[in-house]
């Protein structure tokens, strides 16, 4: 749309011209009324009135009619129509447009343009508007609210609505870029056995957790088929990941909520397990609350990814090898090293459960601020 400001709408009005315009001249210079131009045409004066006026359109019919009478080719009334229309109906939204000031403050516009999610040159409401609806890819409001990813944010089992300091809005931003970078990704064909069996080597790249780790945990999704994108978190989106599918494509979002190691992998293995376990049309966003039949899959993502990085097995293993109520850091160290899975996994887990106070990580030196 080339309206952007409310002075841009003023002067569209004044210059605005109907074919009617055009017309009126056109008899003007080829001296006939418009009674006689009707007559030649064989239609009622008051049709050819209301074309004069821009209150009726020029029909495929009438361009032919007045090709005949004025010797001016069809396809210039019908082009010269065409264009007025749409000039009349981009005043006509940008003046609908530019009364959404309100509506606007839902979304966290000035956090999206700096991270290039949306371009633009002014940031006039009316710009805001329309540039809010093409990162949507919706032609309005109304499908806004139908058709877009805050439709899938009210439709999934979570009670959003019911949480406070949490934007549906700024959360169906979040899940829209990641579907916009999902789309330029390309992947193998999904292989679900596969992917489990990849899960094992992504599980020695979380151990490891070299500087490059992101792209290794990419490169091996993209060959079983999986899309995984990082896409920065939102401002009270608090959100800490999200699996879907796009078409026959699963896709991994990952937020790195709070940039530790540990919560980030947790949180992939959750997602994987989504994938894995349930099914192609639901949408699952983790750090929300659930509803019933929404905790019960929420439960069942939890324990493939307790299994898949550190089990209650191993765990319960570990407790028993507490001494004067606590543990060294050797202890940790040897056994993280004895079953694979990274240290700061059992700590994560001893101050989730507070059996240790929090920032234990830190202290000992295993969280590792993850920053992508």
């Amino acid at each position: 749309m080339k309206l952007k400001t409310q002075a841009d709408i003023e002067i569209a009005k004044l210059v605005i011209s109907p074919p009617g315009d055009t017309l009126a001249e056109t008899i003007d210079e080829l001296k006939i009324s418009q009674t006689e131009l009707a007559s030649r045409m064989g239609r009622p004066q008051k049709t050819i009135n209301e074309i004069i006026q821009g209150k009726a359109a020029i029909t495929s019919e009438t361009a032919i009619q007045l090709e005949r009478v004025t010797d001016i080719p069809a396809n210039f009334w019908l082009e010269r129509e065409k264009n007025y229309r749409l000039e009349l109906a981009e005043i006509l939204e940008a003046e609908r447009l530019i009364e959404e000031k309100e509506w606007l403050k839902n979304f966290p516009i000035k956090e999206m343009l700096k991270l290039q999610w949306l371009s633009l040159k002014t940031k006039e409401p009316l710009e805001c508007v329309e540039a809010i609806f093409r990162f949507f890819r919706v032609g309005g409001k109304e499908a806004f609210y139908t058709s877009s990813c805050f439709a899938t944010v009210e439709n999934q089992n979570y009670r959003l609505t019911n949480q406070t300091k949490k934007n549906p809005y700024a959360l169906a931003a979040w899940l829209r870029q990641g579907e916009i970078q999902a789309s330029q990704l390309e992947v193998n064909e999904f292989d679900k056995t596969k992917f489990k069996d990849a899960l094992t080597e992504i599980k020695k790249i979380m151990v490891a957790h070299p500087a490059d780790f992101f792209q290794l945990l990419a490169d091996q999704c993209a060959d079983v088929g999986v899309k995984i994108v990082h896409t920065p978190k939102l401002p009270n989106s608090k959100v800490h990941g999200a699996s879907r599918w796009m078409g026959d494509t699963p896709v991994i979002q990952l937020s790195n909520q709070f940039q530790r190691n540990d919560i980030f992998w947790f949180t992939f293995f959750h997602e994987a397990g989504h994938i894995l376990k349930h099914g192609k049309k639901e949408v699952f966003l983790e750090g929300l609350d659930y509803t019933v039949e929404g905790l019960a899959k929420e439960a069942e993502a939890d324990a493939f990814a307790i299994a898949s990085t550190y089990s209650e097995k191993e765990e319960a293993e570990f407790m028993s090898l507490q001494k004067g109520g606590s543990w060294s850091t050797d202890q940790i160290l040897e056994f993280a090293q004895q079953i694979n899975t990274h240290p700061a996994m059992i700590v994560g887990r001893l101050e989730r459960k507070e059996i240790i106070s929090r920032g234990q990580g830190h202290v000992h030196g295993f969280y590792q601020k993850i920053e992508l």
